[in-house]
């Protein structure tokens, strides 16, 4: 059953579905071997050709439909910098000083034979075609990034910007081109041949071909022809790989075997994500509630003091004016008192001069 990330937290809450059942197919899913396909295709990445044009960049820029760079793929100045792969970026090339000369190395994919994104990936959104790509169906997706985590080659990037329905974004060696039966873009724009695609049998006897004849310009190694089990993308170069950047220390063994183990905890961590969302839902609405109550509760008794302050100050403002009322009143008592007693000394005083 199809898993959409949209419905999948309440999919894996709804209470017809069994813990046993969520097992069974995360199980049967994680730990799924994936043997290659006999006769697929791939590419060979001569580094020792690449000038560092960026023509492969924009090919992949637009057969992908992806957002214009800031700076143009002319502008070299790009490369003064290590880059990694982005979300607008499927694919990218950096430069590596040596011994004082430049080399370039182009960065994607590298479309393992048993690929550790699938291997991982328990709602089967990455496979791997007959044709040797490693495809990504967004609409079983659920999120959970295990894919960037397992990758040993750090391709896989996620839409962090995209909040409502983000994916994992990665090179899928134009898989709806191959089906077409054309080219890859890069490989297509690519003026100096250093990309090469075929069948991957025949891409290692050229590669092997070309080291046994110019056994000083190619180190004795094909990368990708035993990395992680092996890769659709194959590498050649006149440099040891550890120093322009490549890893050295992955070894022979495919993904699916370094990980099965560990993926049997997968069953389990997923049959119990509807008890630990509840639980945290739980925990979250009671400290919600808490929250609400200490808040009501500091409401009320910041109420109380202010209805507690309004009524003193209102107390001292009635007393005050009572005080200042009854000064009034004795002040105008006396006025009226100094009034009488000065008209009853004038009315004295005028008798007395006229008996004199």
């Amino acid at each position: 059953m199809a898993i959409s990330r949209r419905n999948f937290l309440g999919w894996m809450g709804a209470a017809g579905l069994s813990a046993s059942l969520v097992g069974k197919q995360a199980h049967a899913a994680s730990t799924k071997e994936f043997a290659g396909h006999p006769g697929s295709y791939g590419v060979l990445h001569d580094i020792t050709r690449c000038v560092g044009c960026r023509s492969c960049e924009e090919a992949c820029n637009t057969v992908n439909k992806l957002p214009k760079p800031a700076k143009p793929y002319t502008d070299e100045s790009v490369l003064n910098k290590k880059r990694k792969l982005t979300t607008t970026e499927y694919t990218i090339v950096n430069k590596s000083v040596q011994e004082g000369s430049p080399i370039f190395i182009k960065t994607q994919c590298n479309h393992c034979l048993e690929p550790a994104c699938a291997s991982v990936c328990f709602v089967n959104a990455f496979q791997k075609l007959p044709n040797g790509a490693v495809v990504y169906d967004a609409s079983v997706c659920v999120g959970c990034r295990y894919c960037m985590i397992a990758c040993p080659f750090e391709v896989p990037t996620y839409e962090y910007d995209a909040p409502y329905t983000p994916e994992v974004v990665k090179c899928t060696l134009c898989a709806p081109l191959l089906e077409k039966g054309l080219l890859p873009g890069c490989v297509e724009s690519c003026p100096t041949e250093s990309l090469l695609f075929g069948k991957r049998d025949d891409l290692l006897k050229i590669a092997r071909a070309r080291i046994e004849k110019f056994p000083s310009r190619y180190v004795d190694h094909i990368y990708g022809e035993q990395e992680m089990g092996g890769t659709s993308w194959l590498y050649l170069s006149g440099v040891p790989f550890k120093d322009i950047g490549m890893r050295e220390d992955l070894g022979n063994t495919p993904a699916p075997k370094l990980t099965s183990g560990a993926l049997h905890l997968i069953p389990m961590v997923v049959s119990l994500w509807p008890v630990f969302l509840a639980g945290m839902y739980g925990m979250t609405k009671r400290r919600n509630t808490i929250a609400d109550e200490e808040k009501a509760k500091a409401v009320a008794i910041a109420i109380e003091q202010t209805e507690n302050k309004a009524a003193e100050i209102l107390s001292q403002a009635m007393e005050k004016a009572k005080k200042e009322k009854e000064n009034v009143s004795k002040r105008v008592e006396r006025a009226r008192e100094n009034r009488v007693k000065k008209a009853l000394e004038h009315s004295s005083s005028t008798n007395s001069d006229e008996g004199a």
